[in-house]
């Protein structure tokens, strides 16, 4: 099947290199002219474990290629995919104006390719409001009186794991408004299900709620987790043996509830907020999803409480490094990485600041130039008050902790991700400050049976 990719970022590429993989003939678009080169190349200006190689074997095999022709484009395309961009406006709703501006340039298109024997299937994969599908599909027709067919397709990856997580789906949602939409898309994704996770059809408007309906519930989860590791600080408890007690209910089970620093990315805040303006545009007040966005953009002042807890409000003088920048590990996105956050408080409170990431350090260049960046985990820590880990990259969980201990000027670490075992860094001589759990305070002299965690990785 002949495919057109709108939009060459995580989603229009990993989809369109995955289709590709199962033998359909792919186009990618993007107004980028550097982008588009970069690709034709087999780079991938994204960082995807296994994008790359997928791309450079589809392009050999004649089955993926990349344009800014968008007549080309869309000349022999059978099925559209719009995946560009939805990012937060000013008031936290879906900026729509990339989705919009799409559907014009298809309706144009339409109007000079002329009528076909099979009308083309324009299919929104782009996260967008509900509603949004329909106003597409009616600014197409406001340019052009060609038939075509229109459904929704959310799509649900992880940065990280976005090609494992399309090639083997839990599930596939698909809006439809006609069977021949419906017979398309399941031609389409027949290949990825065949362990028997289902393809579900439903209305348009239901599928664009899905894929807000949960992320909004996996963002719930994680500022759930949080708020009860902030109250077992207060009380002396131990998010751990808490966090055991309750996952062990099947009823809970243990997803995304992992205490930390709260979630970031492009998709999480974004979507929130996005649930959040769609209720103020219908006059509801999403109160639930309120609470959830305070809650994690409260998360990184908690933590930042306890680097002030042991330095004091001023940091001039004191130099913080920081292991991990990226929201996640497995990528290079720093949009609404904790890590800045944390990073910026430092810097205001007079500290100089030093970081290491292993694919992310060129993005954090460019977001902030005041940090230096540093090509060594090891390296990162000299002359250092203190170290941070604000992501929880592989290579962090078994470090030397002598070269640590020998390179920091102070033995403090501030673990926003709970990589470490307490019991071990107290007996190591670290000040231990982490998520949900009583800190260490250097010199301390005894570790309660509760603190000792021997399945988690010193």
């Amino acid at each position: 099947m002949k495919l057109t990719m709108v939009g060459t970022g995580y989603v229009g590429l990993v989809t369109g290199a995955c289709f590709a993989s199962t033998g359909n003939e792919v186009t990618c678009l993007d107004i980028d002219e550097k982008k588009i080169a970069m690709l034709e190349r087999g780079e991938s200006p994204i960082y995807e474990p296994g994008l790359s190689d997928m791309i450079t074997r589809n392009i050999a095999g004649n089955r993926l290629n990349f344009t800014t022709d968008k007549l080309r484009a869309y000349r022999d395309a059978e099925v559209i995919f719009i995946c560009v961009g939805t990012p937060s406006d000013k008031d936290g709703s879906a900026d729509l104006r990339a989705v919009l501006a799409v559907a014009e340039d298809i309706g144009d298109a339409l109007n000079a390719i002329g009528e076909q024997d099979k009308p083309k299937l324009v299919i929104v994969k782009s996260t967008v409001p509900v509603g949004t599908t329909q106003k597409v599909s009616e600014v197409i027709k406001s340019k052009t009186s060609v038939p075509f067919h229109i459904a929704n397709n959310p799509e649900f990856l992880k940065e990280g794991a976005a090609i494992n997580d399309f090639m083997k789906p839990d599930r596939v949602v698909c809006g439809i408004e006609h069977d021949e939409a419906a017979e398309i898309l399941r031609d389409l994704y027949e290949p990825f299900v065949r362990q028997g996770n289902p393809i579900i059809i439903v209305d348009i408007r239901s599928s664009e709620m899905v894929k807000y309906a949960s992320n909004a519930m996996l963002a719930c989860k994680i500022s759930f987790i949080n708020e009860i590791a902030n109250l077992c600080e207060h009380y002396g408890a131990n998010v751990r043996a808490v966090r055991e007690g309750m996952c062990a209910d099947r009823r809970i089970g243990n997803q995304f509830l992992h205490p930390g620093l709260g979630y970031g990315g492009s998709c999480f805040p974004k979507d929130t907020l996005a649930v959040i303006g769609m209720g103020k545009a219908v006059g509801y007040d999403c109160q639930l999803n309120v609470a959830v966005h305070d809650v994690n953009q409260n998360q990184r002042q908690q933590f930042w409480k306890k680097i002030v807890e042991h330095f004091g409000t001023n940091l001039s003088g004191k130099t913080l490094a920081f292991w991990g920048v990226a929201f996640k590990p497995e990528t290079d996105d720093i949009r609404e990485a904790p890590s800045i956050s944390l990073m910026q408080r430092a810097i205001e409170a007079g500290a100089k600041v030093r970081a290491f990431d292993p694919v992310a350090a060129e993005n954090l260049k460019q977001e902030m130039p005041a940090v230096v960046t540093v090509d060594d985990m090891y390296d990162t820590l000299d002359g250092c008050n203190g170290l941070v880990i604000s992501t929880e990259w592989g290579e962090f969980r078994h470090p030397d902790f002598d070269e640590m201990s020998g390179r920091l000027k102070e033995k403090v670490v501030f673990d926003g991700r709970n990589i470490y075992r307490r019991d071990a860094m107290a007996e190591l001589g670290f000040s231990y400050y982490s998520v949900g759990r009583p800190p260490i305070k250097q010199h301390a002299a005894t570790v309660s049976p509760q603190d000792s965690e021997s399945s988690q990785p010193a």
